[in-house]
């Protein structure tokens, strides 16, 4: 159990470092012949800060509440 309050505290961290992810697809719009024409569109997922704060505070739970693997 201790593992995984340890991996939620670092996801936690990141969430407050890294507010959202940004990424870019390309689609295809006409293929005519030789001639082909793309967009690309940008799209991006965000998260509110206290989602990491949550997580944070759910991986301090987890840890503290755990049994100790000796």
């Amino acid at each position: 159990m201790r593992i995984f309050g340890i991996v939620l505290i670092v996801i936690g961290v990141l969430m407050f470092v890294f507010t959202g992810i940004n990424y870019q697809t390309e689609k295809r719009v006409a293929n005519i012949g030789p001639i082909k024409i793309d967009k690309k569109e940008n799209h991006s997922f965000g998260w509110p800060a206290y989602a990491g704060c949550v997580a944070v505070l759910a991986g301090v739970v987890v840890m503290a509440t755990g049994k100790k693997n000796a």
